[in-house]
């Protein structure tokens, strides 16, 4: 997994209304876990980092900003200078300024992590993939909750997730895991610091 310099972690709402029990049952346990480094690898090789949070218009909804559930999970706090997305729809695209962000700083690649997957990461993966950029999800820093359908019936958790991956796979994004996207984040910076080296030599 080779990417350009330029690449962003796009981590998208990692937010503690995620963490209201009306959610239900989720998988990846671990998945904050990997988003912190993921963060911590994208920072350390100085590679852009854009987070994403859902501001509901709905003021009885936990991602409402007046509510406790807005605010980033400790996981996931922005460092100062790094770009916050407001996004009131599904897709961190749909009416917001990302891609102007990204075109202006020459972006054609991006990491996704975050949740949930069948929301939000699936919504801002496929059109992003619209809109041409090569996009990478990381499986493992992402998770989904259990679903009820029309028909009383409950898809659990790690099926919901699966899924998701399985419509995105091939089609619309990359999956890959936290490891490899993190060594792909050092290796970025490893190249683009030689390059740096021929240029000064």
């Amino acid at each position: 997994m080779r990417l350009p310099t330029t690449t962003p972690l796009i981590v998208i709402g990692m937010q503690n209304a995620l963490d209201d029990p009306e959610n239900g049952q989720r998988n990846n346990p671990g998945a904050e876990d990997n988003v912190a480094l993921l963060l911590d690898m994208w920072r350390q090789a100085a590679l852009p980092v854009i987070h994403v949070r859902h501001d509901s218009a709905e003021e009885s909804s936990p991602y409402h900003s007046s509510q406790a559930g807005h605010g980033f999970k400790l996981e996931a706090l922005p460092d100062p200078g790094e770009p916050v997305i407001g996004k009131e729809g599904s897709s961190a695209f749909a009416g917001t300024l990302l891609e102007a962000l990204l075109e202006e700083n020459g972006v054609t690649h991006l990491v996704l992590a975050g949740a949930l997957t069948p929301h939000a990461v699936e919504a801002t993966a496929r059109h992003a993939s619209d809109l041409g950029f090569q996009v990478f999800l990381v499986a493992d820093a992402s998770w989904a909750c259990d679903v009820w359908d029309q028909n009383g019936w409950m898809w659990p958790a790690e099926d919901v997730h699966a899924l998701s991956l399985a419509h995105l796979r091939d089609t619309s994004a990359r999956i890959v895991g936290t490891k490899m996207a993190a060594e792909a984040a050092l290796l970025a910076a490893a190249f683009r610091a030689r390059l740096l080296a021929r240029r000064a030599g």
